[in-house]
């Protein structure tokens, strides 16, 4: 890696150290405190559920915003965005809102992340290849998950002591801040590099243009395509399971309002991101196929979920969590670099954001239906559930291995070994 493309790298995790630290000041507690307001927890995921069926309904049009005017200014927007939905969130606590407006906010809570889903990964593929950086793509993005769990460690970790310590709403303040200050460390630091804008004076045109082109490039290009069908079953049982086990460890542990062990919970997800990130172009290495990291990582991560459902006791739960944040975190850089391997620049962030749209419509669906069975049947038959829903994402991933597209085998060490059990 030469020094334009080291600057590059830099300033990526710079930003998503600053990212991934801010949001995660809640992610220990958010359940709790939307509990805390009032809703059940129907309410609850249904909140959640409103919060991705924004990231679905503006994903494209903030991809015209990051295709069209930029990336550095799709990501600004965001900051912004995110910082003002956030302290929404919390005037509603204060107040104890009905639920449409919880509803309301979360959709723009949404609309904020998904400035940032493509935006930010698809800047830094075309920076880094504009330095003449022509490694693989799993160490730059493996590192990105490494110090997205350090943060993630830290502000999970802190967000449930702070709260303990004060109340539940001061770690949304904190985000707030923390978002604003990331606001003017990208308006200083970020800048498009091997990229140019096409801006257009059609809006709406453009949309229509971004969604085609998201289409052609994506959903009928069958490697791609089996990949992004998948996603709405993994990111969808994902999304649901990170916040489902807030409320599910603390019955275990005996104690509703020790908020620490909630953050606890974050925390050992961030620590296992850490060394996913770290293991995942270790385990590259090891085979010939992106696509066996991805089926394995899948595989096991439901039947850890399976596991996890039947367990009644803490530390057993809390060894479980562990392992299935391990394995999942550890295909997260290898999906990635797959995905962009197969992707033109032009239509690199159009596509990964419709990537995102796809797993972002699983959890529409997968949140407040295992919600409702949280209610009736518990947190564990939920999570138990939740892994056989993820399981459905594996034939997908086979479909998109036997299109045999060279991304599959790219900057894979000379003599890997693939696994045997899997079919080519």
């Amino acid at each position: 890696m030469n020094a334009a493309a080291r600057k590059i790298q830099r300033i990526y995790l710079t930003l998503t150290l600053g990212n991934t630290l801010a949001a995660s000041f809640i992610w220990g507690i958010n359940t709790l405190f939307l509990l805390d307001a009032g809703l059940s927890n129907l309410e609850a995921f249904a909140a959640n559920a409103f919060f991705t069926a924004g990231m679905v309904l503006f994903e494209v049009p903030t991809g015209v915003v990051a295709d069209g005017w930029g990336r550095r200014v799709s990501f600004l927007l965001g900051t912004a965005t995110l910082a003002i939905s956030t302290y929404l969130y919390y005037l509603l606590w204060q107040l104890s809102a009905p639920f449409w407006l919880w509803a309301a906010v979360s959709v723009l809570l949404g609309l904020g992340f998904t400035f940032f889903s493509g935006a930010v990964e698809a800047w830094l593929v075309d920076a880094l290849r504009f330095s003449g950086y022509e490694g693989g793509l799993e160490a730059v993005l493996g590192r990105g998950v490494m110090v997205s769990g350090v943060a993630m460690l830290f502000g999970s970790v802190s967000g449930g002591v702070i709260a303990q310590a004060t109340n539940l709403g001061v770690p949304f303040l904190i985000r707030v801040g923390v978002l604003l200050a990331m606001f003017i460390v990208a308006l200083r630091l970020m800048h498009d590099v091997g990229f140019t804008p096409e801006r257009s004076g059609r809006p709406l045109q453009a949309t229509r243009a971004v969604l085609a082109a998201s289409v052609e490039n994506g959903l009928k290009n069958p490697p791609v395509r089996y990949v992004m069908l998948a996603a709405p079953f993994s990111a969808g049982v994902g999304i649901y399971v990170f916040y489902a086990l807030q409320p599910y460890l603390l019955a275990l542990y005996g104690d509703p309002r020790a908020y620490s062990v909630a953050g606890l919970a974050a925390a050992i997800v961030a620590g296992a991101e850490v060394v996913g990130g770290w293991l995942a172009p270790r385990i590259r290495r090891l085979v010939r196929k992106r696509t066996t990291v991805l089926i394995l990582s899948v595989g096991i991560s439901a039947m850890n979920l399976l596991v996890l459902g039947f367990t009644r006791l803490f530390w057993v739960a809390l060894v479980l969590l562990a392992l299935w944040a391990l394995v999942d975190s550890t295909g997260i850089p290898v999906r990635q670099s797959y995905l962009n391997d197969m992707i033109a620049s032009k239509q690199r962030a159009t596509v990964l954001s419709f990537d995102s749209l796809m797993g972002s419509s699983g959890g529409v669906v997968v949140q407040p239906l295992l919600g409702r069975t949280a209610d009736v049947y518990g947190y564990a038959a939920s999570l138990a559930i939740g892994g056989i829903i993820q399981l459905i994402a594996v034939p997908f991933l086979l479909a998109s291995r036997r299109q045999h597209h060279p991304a599959d085998r790219a900057n894979a060490s000379t003599g890997a070994a693939d696994a045997e059990s899997l079919p080519s």
